[in-house]
């Protein structure tokens, strides 16, 4: 399928460990029950991962997350920009967040990954300056 072929809303789904790593290596945006990774990828229909950490709960609890980002992601597929691939880090706070707001803050972090940010917040951490030693 070329890019031009590109159907809204399918999606693939990374499954190799070096797909995850080289999504890490790009654009992050976080909220309090996921946090977002995006990077350019050489495939048309955009990629999607899911990881949730042991520290996050039990497996029942990690499998409950996974599928309530699932059905997220499932809502949010055409937002989706293609030749992208995504992972999306769930957090235990996605076991209590409403449907709806998983689903506008999903919405509200893809576009977040894909705008450029200016050369300042580059260099900064964001935690303002550091202190002399």
């Amino acid at each position: 399928m070329t890019a031009s072929e590109h159907k809204p809303g399918a999606l693939r789904r990374l499954t190799k460990r070096s797909q995850f790593q080289r999504a890490a290596r790009g654009n992050r945006a976080g909220r309090s029950a996921f946090g977002l990774q995006a990077i350019s990828a050489a495939e048309a229909e955009p990629g999607i991962g899911f990881t949730v950490t042991k520290k996050t709960g039990n497996s029942p609890e990690r499998n409950r997350i996974k599928r309530r980002l699932r059905a997220a992601v499932t809502a949010c597929a055409r937002d989706f920009v293609p030749q992208h691939d995504y992972v999306l880090v769930g957090r235990r706070e996605a076991l209590s967040e409403p449907f709806t707001k998983l689903v506008a803050d999903l919405g509200a972090l893809i576009v977040r990954v894909h705008t450029p940010r200016s050369t300042d917040e580059r260099t900064s951490s964001g935690r303002g300056p550091r202190k002399p030693r």
